[in-house]
C-alpha cells in the first residue's frame, strides 16, 4: 500500500523529465474519466492529485514520487475538443514521446468509464500501446455510478470492443475503494 507520496514535479517537455531512477506507472484517459480521483484513492489521499470539473484540466505530465519506490505519472486527459488544436498536438507530441521512450515505463493503466461503450480514442490508444508491446492495465471506473445488475453487462460490453478477458482488468469505484486492492497487487508485480 502506498503511504507516502510526494508531488514532484509538472513536466511539459520532455528535456523536464526527471532522472529515470524509479519504476514508472502512467494513467492515462479521457478527459474527466476520473484520473485524479483513482490516484487519489489509490495513495489513501483526499486531493494531492488536483480533481477539477474542467475537463482539459492537466496539462502536463504529473509526477508523484510514491514510498521512495516508484513514480505516479498523470497524463494529460484526452478527447476535450475545447482545448486549442496546437495545445492538443503538443500534448500528443509529449505523451507519445513518453510512452515510447520512458526506459522506466512499467505499465500503463488506461481508465475508462464503465457507463460508456469503447470510445474510438480509448480504443485508438490500447491498439497503439499493444502494437509497441508497452504493458497496459485497462480500469473500468465510475462503477458506484450504475446500478449493481448493470455493471456486469456493461463490463462485458467494453470488454469485447477491447478484446480482453475480466481477469485482465479492473472494475473500480474511486468513491468506494472497490478495485483498490486489485490494482495495487496488479503494480506490485512490476515492483518485485
Amino acid at each position: 500500500m502506498m503511504t507516502n507520496v510526494i508531488f514532484i514535479k509538472s513536466v511539459y517537455k520532455t528535456a523536464q523529465l526527471p532522472e529515470p531512477e524509479y519504476p514508472e506507472f502512467a494513467f492515462a484517459g479521457r478527459s474527466n474519466v476520473g484520473k485524479s480521483s483513482l490516484i487519489n484513492k489509490l495513495i489513501n489521499r483526499k486531493n494531492l492529485v488536483k480533481v477539477s470539473s474542467r475537463p482539459g484540466k492537466t496539462q502536463s505530465l504529473n509526477y508523484f514520487l510514491a514510498d521512495d519506490t516508484c513514480y505516479l505519472v498523470d497524463l494529460p486527459g484526452y478527447g476535450y475538443a475545447k482545448v486549442p488544436k496546437k495545445m492538443q498536438q503538443e500534448w500528443q507530441g509529449l505523451i507519445a514521446s513518453y510512452l515510447e521512450n520512458r526506459q522506466t515505463l512499467r505499465c500503463v493503466v488506461v481508465i475508462v468509464d464503465l457507463r460508456h461503450s469503447v470510445k474510438v480514442q480509448d480504443l485508438e490508444l490500447v491498439t497503439w500501446l499493444r502494437s509497441r508491446n508497452i504493458p497496459l492495465l485497462l480500469v473500468y471506473t465510475k462503477l458506484d455510478k450504475l446500478k449493481k445488475n448493470d455493471r456486469q453487462k456493461h463490463a462485458s460490453r467494453l470488454d469485447a470492443g477491447f478484446s480482453v478477458q475480466p481477469r485482465d482488468r479492473i472494475l473500480f469505484s474511486a468513491k468506494t475503494g472497490h478495485g483498490k486492492e486489485n490494482l495495487q497487487k496488479y503494480l506490485d508485480q512490476f515492483l518485485d
